[in-house]
């Protein structure tokens, strides 16, 4: 099995994620992906989860990207990789919102290892309602915005949450919030979130309505017509006060951000690219209708203010690229622009996805691969290295 007579590229046949607040346009006009059933097509899958394993042909045979790699790890996805994760690290999406997705906060490693441990121990099934934790890992995300690209990323400044809700003047949580105006620390900030979250019956019902009704009053400010947008789609969530908590930002094509560990965050609406290590842990804090364990999502969320100035994630220019720089080894991200026959050294796994353009990708064994746009290809860590051209733009997910 000398290096010349492996195949090093992988076209991808890819899983597409019909959740219900998936855009049914996106993805097609973007990338001319077909949509015959019209059903939503929220995310575009590449990678080897379990949930939706991308598909690659080997010798002529179509098999699981996972069955491929466990084949022979350390060569697929490098000796290094097989002996920290045991696994490709990372799952790399297209994302594609019309409508918001739940405000969550993901924990980091050692709080996802004690909570997957501790409810294993309980015996709550895995797929189970009230089930928080699915897999030991944590799941820190980057998000690369491909059209305008709306989002919520990290507590606001303490005071500026004090004068959003001071301003509201709303009866139903006056107590609530003169004991966070008494109170304007991080611990302030936790107990004030943790209350407002714990809201039930006439007290939320009344509360929700008197901020929908402050939101009409105030309509021509972006962020009320964004509560009374968000109102259509959840309507009666307590999630509606999340914008006056958290920063709104609206990322433009080609603009990223880092999405932390225990920092709560929400997509609202967009079509990006996505990498993630693999995790589905997933702790909800509204906009939703699953499961909300208020507890265990304030012991596993840090109440410190992000300044908004820097949500955006700046990369580094170098080797025709554009780097981020991500503070987890589980993924890499970079995005190349209108390069002609670069050379590219594999240190591991890699996912190359064709954004505007065909690339073209050879290789030393005589190999080669032209993906259109919306295509990927799956190059194992063996390649060492390997020649790409495109006039457009295109990404590289790797570790």
């Amino acid at each position: 099995m000398a290096g010349t007579h492996r195949s090093v590229f992988f076209k991808m046949n890819n899983v597409i994620q019909d959740y219900a607040w998936g855009s049914k346009t996106s993805i097609e006009s973007l990338f001319g992906i077909a949509n015959h059933d019209a059903k939503p097509q929220a995310e575009l899958w590449m990678g080897a989860h379990a949930n939706g394993c991308s598909e690659i042909e080997v010798q002529g045979k179509v098999v699981k990207l996972s069955d491929f790699i466990a084949t022979d790890p350390d060569a697929i996805i490098g000796a290094q990789t097989q002996q920290q994760f045991g696994e490709l690290p990372y799952l790399f999406k297209v994302l594609a919102a019309e409508k918001a997705l739940s405000i969550q906060v993901h924990p980091n490693k050692q709080q996802a290892e004690v909570g997957f441990a501790k409810e294993e121990q309980m015996g709550i099934a895995r797929n189970a309602a009230n089930r928080n934790y699915k897999d030991p890992n944590h799941k820190p995300e980057l998000v690369f915005a491909l059209t305008p690209y709306q989002a919520m990323n990290g507590f606001r400044q303490i005071e500026d949450i004090a004068a959003q809700y001071n301003a509201l003047e709303i009866t139903a949580i006056s107590e609530l919030v003169a004991a966070f105006n008494a109170n304007q620390t991080e611990v302030g900030l936790r107990d004030f979130f943790t209350s407002m979250l714990s809201l039930e019956g006439e007290q939320k019902a009344s509360a929700v309505n008197a901020l929908l009704a402050y939101s009409e009053a105030h309509k021509d400010l972006p962020l009320f017509a964004l509560l009374l947008d968000l109102a259509e789609q959840y309507p009666g969530d307590i999630g509606l006060f999340a914008p006056l908590m958290l920063n709104v930002l609206t990322l433009q094509p080609g603009e990223a951000m880092f999405l932390s560990a225990c920092t709560p965050h929400a997509y609202i609406k967009g079509t990006g690219l996505e990498i993630m290590a693999n995790s589905d842990n997933v702790l909800r804090a509204g906009l939703t209708p699953k499961y909300m364990d208020v507890p265990e999502l304030v012991a596993n969320t840090y109440f410190t203010p992000m300044a908004f100035d820097s949500l955006l994630l700046a990369p580094t220019q170098a080797e025709n690229g554009l780097h981020y720089a991500i503070p987890v080894p589980d993924f890499k991200f970079s995005v190349y622009k209108q390069v002609d026959n670069i050379s590219l050294t594999v240190n591991s796994a890699e996912i190359v996805f064709a954004i505007n353009t065909p690339v073209t990708l050879t290789h030393s064994n005589g190999d080669s691969v032209v993906i259109e746009k919306g295509q990927s290809v799956f190059i194992p860590a063996y390649t060492e290295q390997y020649q790409i051209t495109c006039v457009g733009t295109f990404a590289r997910a790797y570790n």
